[in-house]
């Protein structure tokens, strides 16, 4: 390999790196998070109730073990990307007459496409204070529509014609957090080295913060579980 072919590949190796502002020293975090319900976490409790009367047949109990779409992220740190790069994007689909996913965890300033793969009209609407927008009426083929999310906070998100039809745009303030995969299971990368909150939060069920060391090298884990009987803080 040629001078010439050496520097020219350190320079896009330098250029790489300063796109994605990478830290110096940064470690990973990972884990395991699931939901519990508040008659799991009490021992003895009675589960069954009145539930076998015929007046509560309608009624559907929450399954806690089959519960999705958590997210654990560093709480409380305000790193948005540079205003010198592109924006960062990502994507919802609407098929089979639901969002995919339903739940998306980006960081703030990032745009998000709304492809219609289904071969019937939809809507997308969202009525936060924050970031209000309806994109109208439209349907597999036609170009998909986006938005911009520039401020932080929970985005609900609706068909105006399916009612079933919603999900979450989770909007935080840096990029360090992940969805966690349908075992439960998270990794975070690239976090630089130093103290934090990790917040690991669930839709239906409060928050649950524990503070996390994270090294300059290697990785640390941090595993939680949610419920409505443990709201503590670790």
């Amino acid at each position: 390999m040629n001078r010439r072919r050496v520097l020219t590949l350190i320079a896009w190796s330098v250029a790489f790196l300063g796109w994605f502002d990478l830290p110096a020293s940064a470690g990973t975090i990972f884990g395991h998070v699931h939901a519990r319900s508040a008659a799991e976490s009490t021992a003895g409790a009675d589960t069954a109730g009145s539930y076998g009367s015929r007046r509560y047949k309608f009624l559907e109990k929450i399954d806690y073990n089959a519960l999705r779409d958590f997210v654990v992220n560093i709480d409380q740190v305000e790193a948005p990307p540079s205003a010198d790069l592109l924006p960062v994007r990502d994507k919802v689909t609407q098929r089979d007459g639901a969002f995919v996913p339903h739940v998306l965890p980006i960081v703030v300033g990032t745009i998000v496409e709304w492809p219609n793969a289904d071969d019937v009209f939809h809507n997308v609407f969202c009525m936060s204070e924050t970031t209000p927008f309806d994109l109208g009426l439209y349907k597999h083929g036609d170009a998909a529509k986006s938005v911009v999310f520039p401020k932080t906070g929970r985005m609900e998100v609706f068909c105006s014609i399916h009612t079933k039809m919603n999900c979450i745009v989770l909007v935080l303030p840096n990029p360090w957090f992940a969805r966690a995969d349908d075992k439960g299971h998270y990794t975070i990368t690239n976090v630089p080295a130093g103290t934090y909150n990790l917040r690991a939060w669930h839709e239906r069920l409060p928050s649950k913060i524990k503070k996390v060391i994270v090294p300059a090298e290697g990785q640390v884990q941090v595993d939680f579980v949610l419920g409505l009987g443990d709201t503590t803080s670790n």
